[in-house]
């Protein structure tokens, strides 16, 4: 089976040399199921579908591909607040 390759939101500061280069991020799903762990979004280019903060993961860096673009502040801090939710942080 080969992986699909799925658009994320990445939630992490710049390393500097001496740390690990990894990165923590948000996927971006089109099978929605509606949860308060979800954020709608519908960016020019893609299919309508969410973030799910239930899916954060952290991978090298070595797994990104490309840039696809950047995400606006509103859905920014409405993906934030999933992600405490999810984490328990609120």
């Amino acid at each position: 089976m080969v992986a699909k390759t799925r658009p994320v939101l990445i939630l992490s500061v710049a390393f500097i040399e001496q740390e690990r280069s990894l990165v923590t991020f948000v996927p971006r799903t089109t099978s929605v199921r509606g949860t308060r762990f979800e954020v709608s979004h519908a960016g020019r280019g893609f299919e309508a579908g969410a973030f799910d903060a239930q899916g954060v993961a952290t991978v090298p860096t070595v797994q990104l591909i490309r840039r696809l673009g950047a995400i606006d502040g509103p859905t920014l801090v409405q993906i934030e607040a999933a992600v405490k939710r999810w984490l328990g942080l609120v």
